[in-house]
């Protein structure tokens, strides 16, 4: 687990435990003994692609370093009904403690996953790549952009800092594009960032206009019919990486991808993703 991620992590684990335990967990304080020890399995009710199961055992690890986590099931398999994600042993105060936190953030993950790796295979072989966007549950995209990954999609930026993406409303506000991408190669200049520039277009003369200007690494194509993101991709040729965006689906992603562009980009990965049905069951040592 990468460094910057098992940070984000860690503080997430604090603030989620204060939410959820508060004071104590007084349902198992007062019903069972403090020195009770116990097993429990992570049961998959649902086929689809799990994930989270290295961020279960980080969580469990922080509330009770002393549990014993099995994992018999890895990050991006794919799962049906019946199976068996991990086990653990250990104090059944501790297990409790972290079975909600484990179950909110593992379907999510998962169903994530399991959406994500059906549009990847929907444009297999195509050479496009399934990209994810910035709409995320506010402070967990670092695990919602994680299960992405894990189901078989790239990320796109992570937040407003590591690319300059010129968007309509920014192109409108500035007074152009070329006002925009000139004022934003200049930043970059100035402040020396190392960050790409990308600029969003909605028609062909915004496109032809984005080709005139040297400053540019990126085009996203947005709300472009596929035959349309095929004659941009034509006119793109292999100066840009292209992008294509706004309202695909399952159902028409392909057709995109065919289309020759680099990039898809689908909000419904992470913004209206079914969780996958897991419970955690628990027996007595």
């Amino acid at each position: 687990m990468e460094r910057e991620f098992k940070d984000k992590l860690v503080h997430f684990v604090q603030e989620a435990l204060l939410e959820d335990v508060g004071s104590g967990d007084y349902t198992s304080l007062s019903t069972i003994n403090e020195d009770q020890l116990g097993e429990a399995q992570l049961l998959v009710k649902e086929d689809g692609v799990l994930a989270g199961v290295e961020v279960a055992k980080e969580i469990f690890s922080q509330i009770d370093p002393e549990l014993e986590f099995n994992p018999l099931i890895s990050d991006g398999s794919h799962v049906q009904y019946g199976d068996i994600a991990f086990k653990i042993k250990g104090s059944i105060h501790t297990i409790l403690k972290g079975e909600r936190l484990v179950l909110n953030i593992m379907q999510r993950m998962s169903g994530i996953a399991t959406q994500t790796s059906k549009y990847v295979q929907a444009i297999s072989g195509t050479g496009a790549k399934v990209l994810d966007t910035r709409k995320t549950t506010p402070l967990l995209r670092f695990l919602e952009k994680k299960a992405v990954e894990i189901g078989g999609g790239s990320n796109h930026r992570f937040g407003l800092y590591d690319m300059i993406l010129i968007k309509d409303n920014h192109v409108d506000y500035a007074g152009g594009i070329s006002a925009a991408v000139n004022a934003a190669f200049d930043y970059k200049k100035q402040n020396q960032l190392d960050i790409a520039i990308e600029v969003e277009v909605r028609n062909f003369k915004e496109l032809n206009e984005v080709l005139s200007l040297e400053a540019v690494d990126r085009v996203m194509f947005d709300n472009f019919s596929p035959a349309e993101v095929k004659e941009a991709v034509e006119l793109v040729g292999d100066r840009l990486v292209t992008e294509a965006s706004g309202g695909i689906t399952l159902d028409t992603i392909t057709a995109y991808a065919q289309a020759g562009v680099d990039y898809i980009s689908v909000g419904a990965l992470t913004h209206s993703v079914k969780s996958l049905d897991l419970s955690l069951k628990a027996k007595l040592i």
